[in-house]
This record gives C-alpha cells, structure tokens and sequence, in this order.
C-alpha cells in the first residue's frame, strides 16, 4: 500500500506526460507519451507498481525547490560527508523555447546529480513496471546503460555505472566527490520501433540546461500580471502550461487518476482528461497569466474536440481525451491497492456519459472571452454552427433536470448552477450575435434569458435559507452559488449576493477556513474534504462584494495548503489538514490566478476611490 503524503510530490511535465517525484528522490509516478497513458511507474497507487529512485545511501537532510522561472526541480541532500544536488526534468525538444516549448517533446526523463562539496554516495533503484505494474519486463545490459523490455515498450535507461540486476529491478551505487556530475536518461519507446541510443553525460547535461532555458523563455514572455502573489501567480501559469498537451491544446484537470477526496474510500477518479466545465474559468486564467497562444489553442482544441451537430436528441459531452476522444468508458484495476487503500483504482471517467447543462454557458463564456481579447476574431463556418447549436441547444433544454457541475452520481435535479450557465450561454450568444451572424436570433434569445433570470430569482432564492442554493427548491447550500457574481448575473453589492455570499462563508466553512462543496447526499458512500477551489471562489466573491480584506484572509488561509513547492492538490481533509485528491490539480491553480487578479482589482479600486470612511 503507497502511504507517503501527497504533498511530498513534485511535479515534471514536458506538455505532454507528467511524472512525479517525491522528496527523497524517488519518480513514483509517470506517464509517455501522453497525460493519460497507462504509468510506468506507478509506486504512487502501489508499492509494487514501479519507482526509480536516486537517494544518499545514509541520512541525509532533505530541501528541494524549482530552479527560478521553470518546473526543473532541484533536491538537495546534506549528508554527513557532502552535499549533493540532483535535478530532475522531463525534456522539451531541442532549443525549444517561449510558446513552442513541448512542440516536439522527445518523451525523455532527465537526472542529474552534483556533488557540491565533500564526498557523497548515491543508491540508484530502477524498478520499471510497465502498464501500471502489470508488466515485469526483462532487462538487457548494453553499452552506456540498460534496456527494459515487455508489453507495447521498450525502456532505454542511459546511466553511466555498472548496474546489479534481480528480476525486474536494477541496483547501482555510485559514489561522488566535489565538482563530479551523474547524469541518467529514461527514454521510452514503442516496442517494434528501433531502439533509441543511449545517451552520453554531455548530452544529458546539455539537454537540461537546454530544457532550463525553454521553461526561463516561457516565463519571460508570460510575466504580465503584476500585483500580490505575484510569484503564486507565475508559478501557477507554469503548472497550467505544464498540464497542457502541446499538441492539441488540451488541459488536463490533473496529472493523476485515482488519488482519492478520502482516504481509505471509493471516490477514486481519473482526472488525465479535459472538462469543457472548466472551459470558461480556465480561459480567464490563461488571460490574466498572458498565456493568449494558450487560450486559442485551448479553445480551438474544444471547438474541435467537441463539433457535433446539437439537435433534439442530442447533448454537447462534458469532457473529453487529451486528443479529443470521447468514449472515456471507465475500468478498474484491481491488482493496485491504492493510495492508502484507496479502491478502486480507476482508469478513464464514466462522467463523460452524464448531462450537465452548464457546459453550454462555459463553453460560450469561453468563445466570448476569446473573442473579447482578439481583434476582429472571424469563427470558421462549423465553429459558427456548432456555438450556434450551442446556443439552441442551452435555449431550449434549460428547464430540464441535470447531473449538474458536481457530476452528482444520483438523480437529475434542477441545479442552480445549470441553470446559470445556461443563462450565461445565451448571454454571450446575444453578445456574439454579430461575429456568429445570428443577430436575426437575438430577440428570442433575449425572451428566454429573461425567462431563465426570472427562474433562478424566483426558484433559486431561498427565504428559509436566505441564499441561493444547490437546486430550486432545495435549502442546502452549494459553493457554486458563489460564481453568481462573477458571470456577471448579478453585481456583488446586490443584498442577495452579500447574503449568499455570507450564508457559504458561515456554513460550507470548516475550522481551517477551507470551503466545503456541499453538504447533501451524493450518490456515493463515504464523504470528502473541502475543495481547494471553493476556497478560492469564497476569496474572489468576497472581493466582488467589496470585502477586500477578508477576501485577502482567505485567500491566504487556501494559498497556504500549497506543498513546499507550491502544487496545490484538489482538495484538503477535513480531520488532518492534509491535501488529499489528485495532483497537482488544474482547478485549484485556476481558482488562485482568478481570486489574486479580482482581489488585486478590488484594491485598485478602493485606492483610486481615495480614503475610505
């Protein structure tokens, strides 16, 4: 069973694949050539499913951090008799730089490690376990290193050292002194293609600083924001580009499947695959991190992923694979024991089969804002008619029960939230009229937005529990109420807002301060922690209501479950205050950019507002 924490991992990604490293050295999780392609390691869900690990042999006392600008990570070990330093990164292709980085990532992890001062040995551990941990391949020394082989892959591991083999698993020791460097490649490749060369120290060194500069290069062109946590901000659009598979556009919601909302239980997903529900908030934080290249290639990958022609028998999906698949049918994997026993483990999502009507609002938000920020953006004539049906598709389906943006696993309701986005869709149609020439459709389009705000204030509304809540006629509370204010509905100083606004703060609210989504029942046994990005919409619609400081409060209070290496997870136990569900997770960094940038705005305003009374 895999019980170290979550917040011991670090993150490598190339814009196609993500691996994991934890503290001590250890890669217990991987993924070539794609997000969600089955791991190589897999130690992460199993002890037995695979790691490789580069570690003193002795006590050692442990730091880490990414070098300035990039998702390259350096750990630092102090031993007894020296200082090592070993850096880890999946490589981007050579000399790629600025938005083209992971264009023509070669599917590379690289290692290397320094010797700083002093004498240090090192124990090298290799334990591939392909199709996660499925396979025990059958290894074959060669010249400059070792080939793994069983299943679809052949594993090339370039290392510089004579290495013991036992079984499945190679050992090596390998002792450095001052100013000597160890560097180690893992390449995998196709079975029945050729197997790729070795390669040598210099090249190994050279790839990473190579990859250093892509990550500088990025950066550089995407420091646009300017305001407080400033450097979270930054480091947050590294992890959405790093997320992003470069080339489709695709952002996954997470690098991993199946790390569970509580330990021990069954809501256990795989997160490797793109939600058009993330659609609108993402773009807005791609916008506010200068990522524009990003935005239109997130974009133009769901107006492809999702083109189908929307009529009376048919829904827009929910979600969809890294290369626009959509049958996501979900299995288990039943020879892992999860994260601390976390079963299943699942591969794929069974919610891409689920109606959730609030993906025709994010969608158009998401067109309009792409819009909003590109001059004279001219749609081509089946994007045109796919946001149109879009469009149709929201106008005349809104009153229709749903699974909602939850994906709740029980009975359709008539969630809140659904009907929002819903108005949201034919807001930002009305808006695009012009550019999608469909000005002919915006009275009937107006009718039935009215009809929709109308619903939601009537229905919506609840006296007994003086909010908005999850669904007409339901008193529970539900954090999504929170995105009222910022799909513009309604304004933050409207009463029914600051109430609601409130209500969640009051009563989703845990001892720590972190948000719970909801507290009904869900379809599934057992519960969850609070949601880190429920946080970071209490913050940001604090902000909206003109609350600044306590909208600062909590953003600090949600910010603060960041690992040493700031990767915020999805969500937070409520009993440890350990981060717990899949990570790093997209949604959590998006909260963060998007409530840093409206609370920086709320302090704009209230300094250009002069001394407030």
């Amino acid at each position: 069973m895999s019980t170290r924490p979550i917040s011991d991992y670090a993150f490598l990604g190339d814009c196609r694949s993500a691996a994991l490293v934890a503290s001590d050295g250890s890669v217990d999780w991987l993924c070539f050539p794609r997000f969600d392609s089955p791991a190589f390691f897999a130690r992460l869900l199993d002890d037995d499913a695979g790691h490789w690990s580069i570690r003193p042999t002795g006590p050692a006392e442990i730091t880490r951090r990414y070098i300035e600008g990039t998702l390259v990570l350096e750990t630092t070990f102090h031993t007894p008799g020296g200082t090592a330093v070993l850096v880890d990164a999946l490589a981007f292709g050579r000399r790629e730089r600025g938005h083209g980085i992971g264009a023509s990532s070669p599917g590379v992890l690289l290692r290397e490690a320094t010797c700083v001062e002093g004498t240090v040995t090192l124990a090298v551990t290799y334990a591939p376990r392909p199709e996660f941990g499925l396979v025990r391949p059958l290894m074959e020394p060669v010249r400059g290193g070792l080939i793994a082989r069983g299943g679809a892959h052949v594993l090339t591991l370039s290392i510089p050292a004579d290495l013991e083999t036992d079984g499945s698993t190679a050992h090596a020791t390998v002792t450095l002194t001052a100013g000597q460097r160890f560097g180690l490649a893992l390449h995998a490749g196709a079975a029945w293609e050729t197997e790729p060369q070795c390669w040598n120290q210099r090249l190994i060194h050279r790839r990473i600083k190579d990859t250093i500069e892509g990550w500088r290069s990025w950066s550089r062109q995407h420091a646009r924001y300017q305001g407080p946590w400033q450097n979270q901000v930054a480091h947050s659009g590294r992890v959405l580009r790093a997320l992003t598979f470069a080339p489709t556009g695709a952002i996954v919601a997470a690098a991993t499947t199946s790390l569970p909302e509580e330990a021990g239980g069954v809501r256990n997903w795989d997160y490797r695959y793109t939600w058009v529900r993330d659609a609108s908030l993402t773009l807005q934080a791609l916008d506010s991190a200068a990522c524009e290249k990003e935005e239109a290639a997130f974009f133009g990958f769901l107006a492809r992923a999702a083109a189908t022609r929307l009529d009376h028998a048919s829904d827009l999906q929910i979600m969809y694979g890294v290369g626009g698949e959509r049958d996501l049918s979900e299995r288990p994997l039943p020879h892992l024991t999860g994260w601390r026993g976390s079963a299943p483990v699942r591969v794929g999502n069974d919610a891409w089969r689920q109606r959730q009507l609030d993906v025709y609002g994010e969608l158009l938000d998401a067109a309009h804002q792409l819009h909003s920020t590109t001059t004279h953006r001219q749609y081509d004539p089946i994007t045109r008619t796919f946001l149109l049906g879009a469009a149709e598709t929201a106008a005349r389906r809104w009153q229709e029960p749903d699974q909602g943006i939850w994906e709740i696993r029980g009975p359709s309701r008539h969630f809140l939230h659904s009907k929002l986005m819903c108005w949201v869709a034919l807001d930002r149609a009305i808006a695009l009229a012009p550019a999608l020439g469909a000005t002919d459709r915006v009275g009937g389009w107006e009718r039935i937005r009215a009809q929709i705000r109308t619903a939601i204030l009537t229905q919506g509304w609840n006296p007994d529990a003086g909010a908005f809540t999850q669904a007409f006629g339901d008193p529970h509370l539900d954090a999504s109420a929170l995105t009222i204010p910022m799909v513009g509905f309604l304004p933050g100083d409207d009463p029914r807002v600051q109430a609601t606004v409130n209500a969640i703060a009051t009563n989703l609210t845990d001892a720590r301060g972190l948000v719970r989504r909801y507290t009904t029942a869900d379809g599934l046994p057992g519960g969850e922690g609070t949601f880190l990005l429920c946080a970071f919409w209490l913050a940001h619609a604090l902000a909206l209501t003109g609350q600044a400081a306590r909208a600062e409060r909590v953003f600090q209070t949600a910010v603060s479950h960041a690992n040493d290496v700031g990767l915020l997870a999805e969500e937070v136990d409520t009993d440890t205050g350990e981060p717990i569900g899949n990570f790093p997770q997209a949604f959590s960094h998006i909260g963060l950019i998007n409530a840093a940038c409206a609370i920086r705005d709320r302090q704009d305003a209230r300094f250009d507002a002069g001394p407030q009374p």
